[in-house]
């Protein structure tokens, strides 16, 4: 292994009743790029705050460039040339991309004046640095969440960095950006600069990275070169158990549920015909602005349709609100949960309640909270939501149980399509499990599903058939048998 960078050295750190993390160890060496896995609640998050001075551990040592780092704070780890991208990106929203990706370096250089030339020559420094192409002016709070991983990226990497921990940076990001992301990672190696990349998406980190630690339950499990693991192993690591992927039984497709015909919304998609059977799972694979989160927004009543028609069983409707497309029986889940989904400070119980309250609700209007309680633990129960009382905030739960709220809050309403955008984006592997075996449950007692995602394998696993969308059109379908993961990367890669 090359000289070492960074070592990480007997960790252990608890709150309160919790043990975070347990005689941990783990070393990066310069230019090295090591990939950190393991389930939800493991203690990657933690030993990421540790290693950037967020936290300090009640045990063991932080030695870096072959000095002890003593008590580390977030100042003195960004002086030893630490940076973190974390999963919730920690952007302005309602500045431009280009302030955002300058505002580092105006600080660190003291800058009393920022004229708009040198904001826009730091971003185009960036934008170049990372090989895409971004409106330097638009507002943050415009972008897509994929637009805004980028500019999180791109912003740390003006930074005088030695070490970047990257934490989920693909998380909604298209192959051709992460390709893009893993031959900038190559790139930083080549001059020094070690990467720490975490992520749910072994594949991913099968591909890029050169050493693998794996954390469970607080402790290190297994650490080794990646040529030493496979997709099985990481799992058994992970997990302590082989999970088996679940794969979608053979088209058993029911009555047209919904059809729609020749819908358009202007700038977003147009000419879209779609038929969703009872019991089938649709996948929608497609490009960053193919116009696939526009459709299901539309269809949803968010973003209403200017052209076209659309049938629920049969019967003509107009989708012009999402209360309209609620009681037709439509059901989404967002590509953000966090932003789009959840209400992060209430708590699990308001969540998946809120939008059931007419049918919790007494004659005179009052909410009946014994229902509400009892429907609550029931949709917990059999979502395995793990959360000792539902009265928690949402927001201390771990990625894969609040997206499972948030599947809850649809079913509980008694969906009969529900519409789903990235469903198990920044989930881990034992929850994207349950997650699929849920869905394939709810499409064999008879709901139409509408999956939108990039994982290739998910909807190669999960659908009878799958559309390709493409500049807002629907360019391609694949039969169960032809949409492989190869064979979906290849017609993706060809629109690109």
């Amino acid at each position: 292994m090359q000289e070492a960078f960074l070592n990480v050295r007997r960790i252990s750190k608890r709150f309160g009743g919790v043990q975070a993390l347990r005689d941990v160890s783990l070393t990066i060496g310069r230019g090295e790029i090591h990939s950190l896995v393991g389930e939800n609640g493991s203690g990657k998050s933690t030993l990421i705050k540790i290693i950037a001075g967020v936290c300090r551990p009640d045990v063991g040592d932080i030695v870096i460039n072959g000095r002890p780092a003593g008590h580390l704070h977030p100042i003195d780890a960004v002086r030893e040339g630490i940076q973190v991208i974390y999963q919730d990106l920690s952007l302005f929203p309602n500045l431009t991309v280009a302030e955002n990706l300058a505002i580092n370096t105006l600080i660190e250089h003291e800058c009393r004046w920022a004229t708009p030339g040198r904001i826009r020559r730091t971003a185009s420094e960036a934008v170049a640095r990372l090989g895409i192409e971004l409106d330097l002016c638009r507002e943050v709070a415009e972008l897509s969440v994929a637009e805004r991983q980028l500019v999180a990226i791109a912003r740390a990497l003006l930074q005088d960095a030695r070490l970047i921990i990257m934490d989920e940076p693909t998380t909604a990001l298209t192959r051709r950006e992460i390709g893009s992301l893993f031959r900038i990672i190559q790139t930083l190696q080549t001059r020094g600069i070690s990467t720490l990349f975490v992520s749910h998406k072994l594949a991913e980190v099968l591909e890029v990275s050169e050493r693998i630690t794996v954390v469970r339950n607080g402790g290190k499990v297994a650490e080794g070169d990646t040529l030493d693991f496979d997709y099985n192993t990481l799992v058994r690591h992970m997990t302590g158990k082989d999970v088996c992927k679940t794969k979608s039984s053979p088209d058993q497709r029911g009555s047209p549920l919904l059809c729609v015909r020749a819908l358009g919304r202007r700038d977003a998609f147009n000419e879209v015909s779609v038929d969703l059977h009872r019991g089938e799972v649709l996948g929608i694979a497609g490009l960053l602005g193919s116009g696939r989160t526009e459709l299901a927004m539309s269809l949803f009543g968010l973003t209403p349709a200017d052209d076209g028609t659309i049938e629920i069983d049969g019967e003509s409707v107009r989708l012009g609100s999402v209360q309209c497309a609620m009681a037709k029986g439509i059901a989404y889940i967002p590509e953000d949960r966090l932003t789009e989904g959840l209400f992060l400070e209430q708590s699990i119980e308001r969540n998946i309640s809120v939008a059931n309250l007419d049918s919790l609700s007494r004659r005179a209007g009052w909410l009946d909270f014994a229902r509400m309680r009892q429907a609550v633990g029931q949709w917990m129960a059999g979502l395995g939501i793990a959360a000792p009382s539902a009265g928690l905030p949402v927001q201390s739960l771990s990625g894969g149980n609040q997206q499972k709220v948030v599947l809850a809050k649809w079913l509980m309403g008694k969906a009969q399509i529900l519409i789903l955008n990235g469903p198990t984006v920044g989930v881990d592997v034992g929850a994207k499990t349950e997650i699929h075996g849920k869905l394939m449950e709810l499409a064999r007692n008879g709901m139409g599903i509408l999956l939108i995602s990039d994982d290739l394998t998910e909807l190669a696993c999960l659908c009878q058939r799958v559309l390709v969308m493409h500049r807002g059109r629907i360019v391609d379908e694949l039969t169960m048998a032809e949409a492989s993961e190869g064979t979906l990367a290849a017609r993706l890669s060809a629109l690109e």
